[in-house]
């Protein structure tokens, strides 16, 4: 396969197999049940089946579906674990099973965007791809400055497969819901397509990547590679070694999990607050431990892929770190007329202040004790638990609404949890929100700003700005070229 496969109508009949599948093992499940088998056996049995399926077919197509199972992948610490290892060993397959662009077309693409002399930009360049993305691939080169950088390069095609995949999914999001116990799928579609315009826009993923860059330059804990140079759907930022996150998850020492586990839950509170935006895209192939012969006090955590952003000039909104302040001190009247507020709870819903602080207080645990030890079993309880239709937090959750200034704030938190989760780390947990949400520790607490922003003073104010794409105004991108010169 040379690209993307790019005919709608191809792409549609093999998404178009995966209800077809699913609703077959369904059948055969059934008939089962009715034979005598367990019925968890069952079920367990068609979970693994119905996962193999879905990864191989979203690993070949890359574009949207690809993307979907990235998404999905940090949910799998809700699985049961006789499922979740096969599920893992799909998942793992996912990156490798994306057939790259070969070198002619590299070639071709670098140079409508770099121009004719590309290869006059670098003094080294790697014609074998170093990673695939869902819209782009990777490759490792060296920039005429001689610094090592990695070549992002989008597929052709990747925004009509992008919208064309996540339409076809959000019409079987049903199907697969059984996946994930307690994450409901056709939503989390519903922002990704919301979110193809900015995935696809490298100039945007620059200005994101520099804000970051700039921000955490000598940083003791956190790296964050400085764009190179910018060129429509080619981006050039420095190289970052490291061990990927998924190595530490798959093999990492004790040692390792628990300081990847500590920086990360600390980049998911520091980013917003030291830079105003939100990295949304938190699976363990966007991350690096950075290690060194030193103790593992040291070691930082290396950040990738700014392609998606949530923007919150005034850092994470404060009713969050309020609302878990209340709720921890047992405030059930003060949590719920909160939620009221914020357009969790809308205003035709009566619900029992006590049955909410039941509710919450299980998943906002770890922010309760001073180390927490993230676990595939807690997370597993806590799916099932909100999953289960015969449990009162499945009843009171069909009832809470999620307000779209919160809905990538959400799925990044749940994602971000879910690594922790994956890596089995003992995290402070409660000290990074001591740290960066003011209002957590203090109602009266002053909030530091991100430098030259202001913060938005309701949730409408926030809906409309991370909704709203932002303008290059008078900076434009850098390019290749105005790079090469400078």
């Amino acid at each position: 396969m040379s690209d993307l496969p790019r005919k709608a109508v191809t792409r549609t009949a093999r998404l178009a197999a995966l209800p077809l599948g699913i609703a077959g093992r369904a059948t055969l499940g059934l008939g089962k049940r009715i034979g005598g088998r367990s019925a968890d056996v069952v079920t367990a049995e068609l979970q693994q089946a119905t996962a193999d399926q879905l990864f191989k077919v979203l690993g070949e197509l890359k574009g949207g579906a690809m993307k979907f199972g990235q998404v999905l992948s940090v949910f799998e610490a809700a699985l049961p674990e006789e499922v979740a290892g096969p599920y893992r060993a799909a998942l793992t397959k996912l990156q490798d099973a994306a057939p790259p662009m070969p070198a002619a077309k590299v070639h071709t693409a670098l140079a409508q965007r770099l121009g004719e002399d590309w290869r006059g930009l670098f003094l080294e360049f790697d014609d074998r791809p170093a990673a695939a993305a869902s819209i782009g691939q990777v490759h490792r080169a060296v920039w005429h400055d001689g610094r090592e950088v990695a070549v992002k390069v989008q597929y052709p095609g990747a925004g009509d497969a992008l919208l064309a995949d996540l339409s076809q999914l959000s019409r079987v999001a049903w199907l697969l819901g059984p996946l994930i116990p307690g994450l409901d799928i056709k939503p989390l579609i519903t922002e990704l397509r919301e979110r193809v315009s900015e995935e696809l826009d490298y100039e945007l993923e620059a200005q994101a990547q520099r804000r970051h860059a700039e921000e955490f330059a000598g940083d003791p804990d956190i790296v964050v590679p400085g764009v190179v140079a910018q060129a429509d759907q080619v981006l050039v930022t420095e190289w970052m070694d490291g061990t990927p996150l998924a190595e530490v998850i798959a093999g990492g020492t004790q040692e390792e999990r628990d300081r990847a586990g500590k920086l990360l839950a600390r980049f998911l509170f520091a980013g917003p607050s030291r830079t105003g935006l939100l990295h949304a895209d938190p699976h363990p192939g966007n991350f690096r431990l950075l290690k060194d012969d030193g103790p593992a006090s040291g070691w930082r955590l290396g950040v990738l892929d700014f392609g998606t952003v949530d923007r919150l000039p005034g850092g994470l909104p404060a009713p969050i770190g309020a609302s878990l302040r209340m709720a921890l001190a047992g405030d059930a009247a003060g949590v719920l007329e909160m939620l009221r507020e914020e357009g969790f709870v809308k205003p035709s819903i009566e619900l029992d202040p006590d049955a909410v602080l039941d509710y919450l207080v299980p998943i906002i645990e770890p922010a309760a004790v001073d180390t927490f030890h993230f676990t595939r079993a807690w997370m597993r309880a806590q799916a099932a638990r909100i999953a289960d239709p015969r449990s009162p937090a499945y009843n009171l959750g069909k009832q809470l609404n999620l307000p779209p200034a919160y809905l990538l704030i959400h799925r990044v938190t749940l994602s971000t949890i879910g690594v922790l989760c994956q890596l089995g780390a003992k995290a402070p947990f409660r000290a990074e929100m001591l740290r960066w949400l003011p209002e957590f520790a203090d109602p009266a607490a002053p909030r530091e700003r991100p430098a030259e922003q202001e913060q938005p003073t309701s949730p409408k104010d926030r809906a409309a700005r991370t909704t709203t794409k932002p303008t290059a105004g008078k900076t434009p991108a850098v390019t290749a070229r105005k790079a090469a010169k400078s």
